[in-house]
């Protein structure tokens, strides 16, 4: 599962995968620095994990991870192929969720294609251009499907009333994520059909140092401009993320975000956002060898969860043991778990939660 990092030109993207991924993207104050997508593997700060290896004292750890794409800046007209539109758009199909970065900030020494700093206009830019690339692949669906309502086909009637509905709404400049569809029309419509529009969204504000904590006035109309998308705002001072970054020591880090007034790197915050958005979560695994965080989808069985593991785990299932994150921590040990009674077996139909703590019997 991949968040791709989307924006115009010169918004930071670079900066910002630099930071949560520490590889090294080029990052220049000119348009298109990015010309290959960067994909950088990024560990999912936990606090749970840091608290399990306290209790269990593995010999290792090993955090949960997230991709994170870097992808070049696109530019109005990349519908029709201006810039590195055609690029940018095949790179940002690939991707399961969008990290749409805006500049929100004044620095008259960082050049905006647009010669002025307006994130909303900014974020209609990016927006109309992806939807116009989702009107051209809905245009030669709709060609196929009316063809086949024309024959009384039921089935192709009821996608055609689908497809019209997303047809209207794509022309009024709404993406697909924000169009009225129940959850069985999208299943069995929106869904197979891969639009961009209907990838999950976060918004990135990129501001100051000085409104890293409580944001601006830019910050303030991109959330104004959302509020009707369902989608998370985050603020973050990208270029002091960055210098944070190059510092030794956590410790030294922690001092330079106190001074701040933050409790963690907006990087941080950044990257579980990123998690939920993809509509990932974690379980655990404890024992003297490793301690490790697991990535699963939402709404997984014990038995996809074990195959995450090996697939042998899979095929083989018989049951899971089960201990609650907060049951471990208070009781302190897996021994002393058991003996209070709160460690479950559970079976093949069991939904798994974030944060539970898992051990797999299996038989292959």
């Amino acid at each position: 599962m991949k968040a791709g990092i989307v924006g115009l030109p010169n918004v930071g993207k670079s900066t910002l995968f630099n930071c949560l991924s520490n590889a090294k993207a080029q990052s220049a104050n000119f348009p298109f620095c990015t010309i290959e997508p960067n994909i950088g593997v990024v560990n999912v700060p936990d606090k749970r994990l840091v608290k399990l290896e306290e209790l269990v004292k593995p010999e290792r750890v090993l955090p949960a991870t997230v991709d994170i794409v870097d992808i070049a800046g696109l530019v109005k007209g990349a519908s029709k192929g201006e810039g590195l539109g055609n690029q940018f758009l095949g790179n940002i199909r690939e991707t399961d969720a969008i990290i749409h970065v805006l500049r929100c900030f004044d620095n008259d020494n960082i050049v905006h294609v647009d010669a002025s700093v307006n994130p909303v206009r900014d974020k209609e830019t990016i927006d109309i251009e992806l939807q116009l690339k989702d009107l051209e692949s809905l245009d030669k669906k709709l060609e196929k499907v009316r063809k086949t309502a024309r024959t009384g086909n039921k089935d192709a009637q009821k996608e055609l009333e689908v497809l019209e509905k997303l047809k209207k709404g794509l022309e009024a400049a709404v993406s697909v994520r924000a169009i009225e569809l129940s959850e069985k029309e999208r299943e069995e419509y929106v869904t197979p059909l891969q639009f961009i529009t209907d990838k999950p969204v976060l918004y990135v504000c990129n501001v100051d140092e000085k409104s890293a904590v409580n944001g601006n006035a830019y910050v303030d109309a991109v959330k104004e401009a959302v509020k009707n998308e369902n989608a998370e705002v985050i603020v973050l001072a990208v270029g002091t993320e960055a210098d944070i970054t190059e510092l030794e020591s956590f410790e030294e880090r922690q001092l330079f975000l106190e001074d701040l007034g933050l409790h963690e790197a907006g990087s941080a915050v950044l990257i579980r956002a990123a998690y939920k958005l993809l509509n990932l979560q974690t379980y655990f695994t404890a024992g003297v060898k490793e301690v490790r965080a697991w990535t699963i989808n939402i709404g997984d069985t014990a038995p996809q969860a074990a195959g995450v593991i090996h697939s042998d785990f899979e095929k083989g299932f018989i049951r899971a043991e089960v201990i609650a994150y907060d049951d471990y921590v208070k009781f302190g040990s897996e021994a002393k778990v058991k003996e209070a009674g709160k460690m479950r077996v559970e079976g093949k139909e069991y939904i798994v939660k974030d944060g539970d703590v898992m051990h797999f019997r299996f038989n292959v």
